[in-house]
């Protein structure tokens, strides 16, 4: 759908990812624009039965602007690794559940380096889509998209999820060991809500 202008007051962030509150959070801070998360307000995490990123953002984008009457913003990313054809793409979160329901990005990208070790092909790429949704089951969707090779083992303690060990295309530092600005450049996360921003908030 046609994007709208955002209301300068409160957007939600349909995510319980503090990694995601912190970087949307220093993304937005520029227009004002404040920003509370799903966890803060007790929402549930609707299940994302999707089979695309866009998908499953929209599921929990209108999942919390129904629930709240805010409009909301979600964002479904993941790592698509060339050597597993794609995996674990739309399922990257999946990877990294525990039986306790926690995640453990540690066990996740040890599992990655495990099952694509045999293969010399290391390119991969950050993949990330946004929604925004309106209470009145308005939405518009962006995508952002960051070409890069994995590495082994992990390097640096920045970032979240698999970061420490993604290399961006022509960088030598994995996303762990980048500054959230040094990211932020590069990042598919960043380059999705360029789009976003273009669209519904105008300049700064």
């Amino acid at each position: 759908m046609t994007a709208r202008r955002l209301p300068p007051d409160r957007l939600l962030l349909a995510s319980h990812n503090a990694g995601k509150l912190r970087e949307f959070g220093a993304l937005l801070a520029p227009f004002g624009v404040e920003l509370v998360s799903a966890a803060a307000l007790g929402l549930p995490e609707p299940p994302e039965t999707g089979a695309t990123f866009a998908a499953n953002a929209a599921i929990k984008a209108m999942a919390a602007a129904r629930a709240t009457g805010l409009v909301a913003l979600a964002d479904d990313s993941g790592l698509e690794v060339a050597a597993l054809g794609g995996a674990p793409g739309v399922h990257t979160a999946d990877w990294a559940r525990q039986p306790d329901g926690t995640r453990d990005y540690g066990a996740a990208m040890a599992r990655l380096a495990r099952e694509a070790a045999q293969d010399p092909d290391r390119r991969c790429a950050f993949v990330a889509v946004l929604v925004l949704a309106w209470p009145d089951g308005h939405s518009a969707s962006f995508e952002g998209r960051t070409e890069g090779s994995w590495t082994w083992p992990p390097r640096g303690e920045m970032g979240f999820g698999f970061d420490p060990i993604f290399v961006p295309e022509g960088q030598s530092l994995t996303f762990g060991e980048m500054t959230p600005a040094q990211k932020a450049r590069l990042s598919h996360r960043a380059r999705a809500f360029a789009a976003l921003a273009a669209a519904c908030l105008g300049p700064r």
